[in-house]
C-alpha cells in the first residue's frame, strides 16, 4: 500500500515549487539581472563592509536562561534542550512574549552608529519558533503571542530605510517542536516523521515565504546542518538561488554545499584563512540568546581589536547582540556600540572597503589593512601599543611615498627602508587609546617578504605546529588555536576540520606523529596525499596531560606542495587538544 503521508507531502512539494515557479515569474526582470551576476559581484558589498550586526532573539528571552528556578548551560536559546523542556510546557513562554518596547528603527540606527553595514537575524531557531508571520506554522510571533507583530517586516522596511543590507538566520536541520525536526530527545509524546516530511512542510514553505515577502534579502544565514537527504538539501539550495539570485549564504546548509563564505565561531583564527571570503560570528557577551545572568560583556578594546582583526586577515566581523523580552538590549551592549562607532566614525577608511594585509607574518604592535589604486597602495597600520619614537617593521620592499596620522594628515612620520622592510617612526603621543591608526603610501603593488613556508628541515622531517593550523568547522564553534597555551584548543565539534599546508623537497616515507590531550578516548580520520586512516586516540587523561602517539606511515612519491588533514570520525569521538603533528622522514 502506498504511504499517506508521503503522497500528501509530495503533493505538497509540488504545490510549493508551482508557487515557487509563479513568485519567480512574477519577479522575472528582479531574476533575470541578478542571476547574470558572478559571486564576485554578489560578493563586492559584503566584502567592502566588513562590519554587521546578528541578532538571535526569540521566546527563549523569556526565560532568559532559568528554568524551574535553576540555571541551565550554555547559551539562552539552548534552554530547551539544556533543561530537556516539554514542547507543552516551552509553548508557554510564548504566551509571556510582549516586547512593547521594541523599536525596528532604533534597532537598526543603533547598528548605523556603530558602523555596522548588515543585519542578519533568527528567523527561526532550533526551538522552532517562529520570529515572522508564518504561513506553515501557528507557532509564530503573530500568532502564538500577545505581541501580534511581525519582528522582520518591521526590520526589513527599516533597513531598507535607512540603508543596511538585510538577511535571516534559520535553522533548517534543528526543530526541537516539529516531529520531523532533529534534536528533540527527551518529548515522548512527539508522534515522530520523517526529516524529509519536516522541510516539506515547514522549512521550505518558510523560506520560501521570507524570500518572497519581505523584500530583497541579501543574506541567509544557515545552521547546523545534519545527516538531511541529498533530495531536501537540495530542495533548499535551489529555492533560495531562484528567488534571489543575488543573495549571499554561508557555509553551514551541508556539507557538499560550501556557500559563498566560510564562517568561524567565537574565535577568530589565528592565521589568515585560505577563502577569499570568510566570516566570523560572535557575540558581544557570553550567550547569542539573552541570558538574565550573562555579565560577560566584551570590552570596547576587544571589540574593536576583534574588528580590525578580522579585517586584517580579509574577513568580516558579525557581532551578536541579544534582546530582552521587552524588545530592548541592555545598556552595556548599546554602548559599547555606541563606543566603537565613535572609533569607526573617525578610522573607518581603514576598515570599509580594504583587503587583507600583504605582510604574511603578524605584528606585536598591531594590525595592517590595504587598500589598492592602480599602481598605488595605501596600507592602514593599526597601533594597538603606541610609543614615542618607536619603530613599526612593515615586511615589504617597496618605496615609501609617504606616511601620516589617519586622524591628522598634519601629522607626519619618519620612514627608514632595509632589505628587512620598511620601519615607520612614530612620534609623540597616541591619539587613541585603543588603536591609532598611521597611513602608509607606498609604490606599486606590496612586494613582501615572503614568510618561510612550512617544509622540511635538514633531517627531511616537518613539523606542523599548531599555530600554522588552518580549521573548517562545518557547524558552530569546534576547534580553534590557543595563542597563550600555543595548542589546539577546545576541539569540541565532530564537523570540525584541522589540516596544514606544507612542501616537500626530500619525498618518502613518514610516521606521523601526534601530541594530544583529551579526557576521554577518540577516533581521528588521518589524510595525507591520497590515503586516509581511521585512529584509536587514548585517553590521556586531562586536556592538559600531553601525550605522543604514533597516527601510521604515509608515502609521498614526488616534490610539491601537501596537506595533512585531521577530522573527527563521528561515531568515536571525543574532544581533544593538539599541541603539534610531526611527520618523522624514515
Amino acid at each position: 500500500m502506498r504511504n499517506p503521508r508521503k503522497i500528501s507531502v509530495l503533493l505538497l512539494s509540488g504545490v510549493l515549487f508551482f508557487t515557487i515557479a509563479c513568485s519567480v515569474k512574477k519577479n522575472q526582470t528582479l531574476v533575470e539581472t541578478k542571476a547574470a551576476l558572478s559571486k564576485e559581484e554578489r560578493m563586492k558589498w559584503w566584502e567592502e563592509a566588513r562590519f554587521g550586526m546578528f541578532i538571535h532573539w526569540g521566546i527563549y528571552s523569556v526565560p532568559a536562561g532559568f528554568y524551574k528556578g535553576e540555571a541551565q548551560t550554555n547559551s539562552a536559546e539552548w534552554i530547551m534542550n539544556k533543561g530537556k523542556i516539554p514542547i507543552a510546557e516551552y509553548e508557554k513562554f510564548a504566551d509571556e512574549f510582549n516586547p512593547t518596547k521594541f523599536d525596528a528603527n532604533e534597532f537598526v540606527a543603533l547598528a548605523k552608529e556603530a558602523g555596522m553595514k548588515y543585519m542578519v537575524i533568527t528567523a527561526k531557531h532550533h526551538d522552532g519558533f517562529s520570529m515572522f508571520d508564518s504561513k506553515a506554522t501557528d507557532y509564530n510571533v503573530v500568532d502564538a503571542t500577545p505581541f501580534k507583530r511581525d519582528v522582520l517586516k518591521e526590520l526589513a522596511k527599516a533597513c531598507k530605510e535607512q540603508d543596511i543590507k538585510f538577511g535571516f538566520y534559520y535553522s533548517q536541520a534543528q526543530d526541537w517542536h516539529h516531529p520531523g525536526g532533529m534534536g528533540n530527545t527527551w518529548d515522548d509524546s512527539l508522534k515522530r516523521m520523517s526529516s524529509d516530511d519536516y522541510v516539506y512542510e515547514k522549512a521550505l514553505p518558510e523560506v520560501e515565504q521570507l524570500l518572497t515577502e519581505y523584500g530583497p534579502i541579501s543574506i541567509f544565514w544557515w545552521d547546523t546542518p545534519r545527516k538531511m537527504t541529498k533530495e531536501v538539501v537540495d530542495s533548499l539550495y535551489h529555492i533560495t538561488s531562484a528567488l534571489q539570485p543575488g543573495i549571499i549564504t554561508n557555509d553551514r546548509l551541508g556539507e557538499d554545499y560550501p556557500g559563498d563564505h566560510k564562517t568561524f565561531e567565537r574565535k577568530l583564527p589565528s592565521e589568515k584563512p585560505e577563502d577569499t571570503y570568510w566570516e566570523i560570528c560572535q557575540p558581544i557577551s557570553g550567550s547569542w540568546g539573552y541570558r538574565s545572568d550573562d555579565d560577560n560583556f566584551k570590552s570596547v578594546e576587544t571589540l574593536i581589536h576583534n574588528l580590525i582583526d578580522a579585517s586584517s586577515k580579509g574577513g568580516n566581523y558579525l557581532l551578536n547582540v541579544s534582546p530582552t523580552h521587552e524588545g530592548t538590549l541592555r545598556t552595556e551592549a548599546t554602548t559599547r556600540l555606541k563606543t566603537v562607532g565613535a572609533w569607526m566614525k573617525k578610522n573607518n577608511e581603514s576598515i570599509y572597503k580594504t583587503q587583507a594585509s600583504p605582510c604574511e607574518e603578524a605584528s606585536d604592535w598591531g594590525k595592517i589593512t590595504m587598500k589598492q589604486d592602480g599602481d598605488d597602495t595605501t596600507l592602514y597600520l593599526h597601533v594597538y601599543h603606541w610609543n614615542d619614537g618607536a619603530k613599526l617593521p612593515v615586511k615589504l620592499k617597496n618605496e615609501v611615498v609617504s606616511s601620516y596620522l589617519l586622524t591628522d594628515a598634519t601629522r607626519v612620520f619618519k620612514t627608514n627602508t632595509s632589505e628587512d622592510g620598511i620601519s615607520v617612526i612614530i612620534s609623540g603621543e597616541a591619539p587613541d587609546s585603543i588603536a591609532s591608526v598611521v597611513v602608509l603610501k607606498i609604490k606599486g603593488t606590496p612586494n613582501a617578504i615572503p614568510r618561510k613556508p612550512i617544509g622540511q628541515d635538514k633531517k627531511g622531517n616537518i613539523d606542523l605546529v599548531a599555530k600554522r593550523a588552518q580549521f573548517q568547522n562545518l557547524q558552530g564553534p569546534g576547534a580553534e588555536y590557543n595563542q597563550s597555551k600555543d595548542h589546539i584548543d577546545h576541539w569540541t565539534s565532530d564537523q570540525a576540520r584541522v589540516y596544514w599546508k606544507f612542501t616537500v623537497e626530500k619525498p618518502g616515507t613518514f610516521t606521523v606523529e601526534i601530541e594530544v590531550a583529551n579526557q576521554k578516548a577518540s577516533e581521528l580520520s588521518v589524510s595525507l596525499h591520497g590515503e586516509t586512516k581511521h585512529i584509536k586516540i587514548p585517553a590521556s587523561g586531562s586536556y592538559n596531560s600531553f601525550q605522543p602517539l604514533q597516527l601510521g606511515t604515509f608515502h609521498i612519491d614526488k616534490p610539491g606542495a601537501y596537506e595533512l588533514s585531521l577530522m573527527p570520525v563521528s561515531e568515536g569521538w571525543n574532544p581533544m587538544n593538539i599541541k603539534s603533528i610531526n611527520l618523522i622522514s624514515k
